[in-house]
């Protein structure tokens, strides 16, 4: 196989495998051996690569009965996606991946609670995972409800998680409510940072394998309006 034939492999998620580019439909599950070869660094570029094949209406073509099949006994996704429940943002179409490719952990918010915060743990710590996305998204209904103050039920409870991205966001001029859409957007990218802060200052476990290089976390927004991802950091 040439050079770029290898590239494009590695960044369609197919690790270490030979197959011919030229066959998309035959792609197959990730294994244990591509996961195992496969950096952060790496991990971040297949999910950037795989967004803009999404946003280009070029997405590769997988035979996902296939996958099923290949990822019965065991799965070795390269990523975490932590984002919200948001119906516009499926996470595995947004970035291109096929079936056992990515962990996913959705929560109206986007937060981390020590129920994802253990998920996530498995993902990594367990699983073998390389990368952690917390993925926002634009015109977030959890972040306006959050700044509207809206009571219901246990959404009550859910939304006063955002509370502390609210009252870090002080520098937008005008109303600060969901009226006003720049600080809407504001609170949502401060509530993308301070989860991305979250994990790493509540666990431990992860901690040490971002200190070892063997995991990276990073902070991204989704617009609903394009399909594209920026990711922050």
């Amino acid at each position: 196989m040439s050079l770029n034939k290898l590239v494009l492999a590695a960044s369609l998620g197919l690790g270490l495998s030979l197959l011919p580019i030229t066959s998309f439909a035959s792609v197959p599950a990730q294994t244990a051996v591509s996961q195992s070869a496969i950096t952060p660094d790496q991990a971040l570029k297949m999910l950037i690569d795989g967004n803009k094949r999404f946003v280009d209406g070029k997405m590769v073509e997988r035979d996902l009965n296939k996958q099923v099949s290949a990822t019965g006994a065991g799965q070795y996704p390269y990523a975490t996606i932590i984002g919200c429940i948001d119906s516009r943002v499926p996470h595995e179409l947004v970035f291109d991946a096929g079936i056992g490719d990515i962990f996913s952990a959705r929560i109206a918010g986007n937060f981390v609670n020590t129920d994802i915060l253990g998920s996530v743990e498995f993902a990594t710590a367990v699983a073998g995972s390389k990368l952690i996305v917390v993925l926002g998204h634009t015109s977030c209904g959890a972040v306006k409800g959050a700044c509207d103050n809206v009571e219901l039920g246990n959404l009550t409870h859910t939304l006063s998680n955002i509370a502390p991205a609210i009252y870090a966001t002080t520098d937008i001029p005008g109303v600060r409510n969901s009226k006003n859409k720049e600080f809407v957007q504001a609170v949502a990218d401060k509530n993308v940072e301070l989860t991305v802060q979250n994990i790493l200052d509540r666990s431990p476990v992860i901690a040490d394998l971002v200190k070892q290089g063997k995991v990276k976390v990073v902070g991204a927004m989704h617009d609903v309006a394009t399909g594209q991802v920026t990711f922050t950091k």
